[in-house]
């Protein structure tokens, strides 16, 4: 009886622990058919069938996210941007035939304008970073952990891969938000000025880590952040850990099998 009811106890388990950002927990089918083994059947069915619905409604949030990131990103640099500047064109002929008195004050407008400029053109690049589309993945990377340092007291030691598989935009999108929202959690939380990014191929899969060495997990949010973090890997049938190394900090880890994210590499 123990063994016809084995199923039933597995079923049981699964039901108490699985996890939607955590697909592939299935009840183990073992025993004679039998209508507790058909239970147990259809309980898998229906994961399976939830986690794909799951999958597919994430695909479609995301990608509105990301269209309507690019719709902010193009305004912002087509139209604020291209305003602004024709701000600091006006202040500068102004301020060339200008009296002295007033050159002071033209000058501190046109640097307050030069400074919207620039920030506008931040926002937008980190909207829709263009390296990404322009250049590639390891290039946009490299681009954002230089232009992070530069905005904060964080040194970030890099190694990227030279040769990468083939990827496709929405994997390449994946791997870069994630970095991103890692990175920019160290800044914000970590209390640290020192942090690692490494993007690494493996015979099986493409491998992003980012680790810090400050307050580890107490002095990160929970949440919000990890959940965006999983919910895009999952697009690509990636997985994300999040640990603390025996050196302390926060370690966080990307992994997307290549033959699941549909990658080959020669």
């Amino acid at each position: 009886l123990r063994r016809a009811l084995r199923p039933l106890e597995e079923l049981r388990d699964v039901v108490r622990v699985v996890d939607p950002l955590r697909p592939g927990q299935r009840v183990r089918l073992e025993g004679p058919a039998s209508e507790v083994i058909e239970l147990a059947e259809a309980f898998n069915d229906m994961l399976g069938r939830l986690e794909d619905e799951r999958r597919e409604s994430a695909r479609q949030a995301l990608e509105a996210q990301e269209a309507e990131r690019l719709r902010v990103a193009q305004e912002l640099h087509d139209e604020i941007g291209q305003s602004l500047t024709a701000v600091l064109l006006q202040l500068g002929r102004v301020e060339r035939s200008g009296s002295p008195a007033a050159a002071e004050g033209l000058a501190e407008a046109r640097e307050t304008a030069r400074s919207s400029l620039e920030d506008v053109r931040r926002i937008a690049r980190r909207l829709r970073p263009e390296t990404l589309d322009d250049l590639g993945l390891g290039p946009a990377l490299a681009d954002f952990c230089d232009r992070l340092a530069q905005q904060s007291d964080l040194r970030i030691e890099r190694s990227l891969a030279m040769e990468l598989p083939p990827l496709k935009q929405e994997e390449e999108l994946v791997v870069y938000r994630v970095a991103q929202e890692a990175l920019t959690n160290v800044v914000r939380h970590a209390d640290t000025d020192r942090a690692e990014l490494r993007l690494e191929v493996k015979p099986d899969r493409l491998r992003l880590v980012v680790q810090d060495w400050g307050r580890g997990l107490d002095g990160q949010p929970r949440g919000g952040g990890v959940q965006g973090m999983r919910e895009r890997a999952l697009l690509v049938g990636g997985q994300i850990s999040v640990t603390e190394p025996p050196g302390g900090g926060v370690r966080v880890t990307l992994d997307i099998p290549l033959d699941e994210a549909g990658l080959w590499y020669r």
